[in-house]
C-alpha cells in the first residue's frame, strides 16, 4: 500500500469501473480523464483525504480513500470513513482487500481516529460479507439524495 500519484489515476477509474454499479458511472475513455485528474488534485491537497493504492509486481491491484474527520461527539473523537474500496477482477478473493482494510484501519489508528465507517451499496451482499468477516457492524441507517 502507497500514496496514490497522480499517474495512477487512469488504474484507479479503471478499478472503479469494474463492477456493476460503476460501471453505470465511471468513465474510463481518455476524455474524461481530465476531469479524473481534477479531483486527484483535489484529493491530493487535502490533507484530511488519503487515496492509496495496492501495488503488486508493480501495477496497481486495488484502491481505496480515506476521509478524516474531526468531531465533537464520543469526546471528541476523530472518525474514519473508508470509500472506494476496489480490488482488481482477477484478485478478488485471494486476500489482496483483506489486507488493504487492515492497512486503512493501522492507517486511521496511527492518525488519532477511534472508529472507522463505511457504507457499501445494498446490492453489493458479497462486500457486506467481506465487512462483516473484518469486524464491522451495520449500526446506521445511511441514506443519500443527489444534488
Amino acid at each position: 500500500m502507497r500514496p496514490a500519484r497522480r499517474e495512477d489515476v487512469a488504474a484507479i477509474v479503471a478499478l472503479l469501473a469494474d463492477d456493476h454499479l460503476g460501471a453505470g458511472r465511471e468513465d474510463t475513455s481518455e476524455a474524461a480523464l481530465p476531469a479524473y485528474l481534477a479531483a486527484f488534485e483535489r484529493v491530493a491537497a487535502d490533507g484530511r483525504n488519503l487515496l492509496a493504492v495496492a501495488e503488486q509486481d508493480g501495477a496497481v491491484v486495488g484502491c481505496l480513500q480515506l476521509t478524516f474527520i474531526p468531531g465533537l461527539s464520543n469526546q471528541g473523537q476523530d472518525l474514519a470513513l473508508l470509500e472506494g474500496v476496489r480490488v482488481a477482477s482477477h484478485l478478488r478473493g485471494g486476500g489482496v482487500g483483506e489486507q488493504m482494510v487492515r492497512w486503512a484501519m493501522d492507517e486511521a489508528r496511527r492518525r488519532g481516529c477511534g472508529a472507522m465507517e463505511l457504507m457499501t451499496h445494498v446490492t453489493r451482499q458479497a462486500a457486506q460479507r467481506f465487512y462483516d468477516r473484518l469486524g464491522f457492524a451495520p449500526s446506521h441507517v445511511g441514506m443519500k439524495r443527489a444534488l
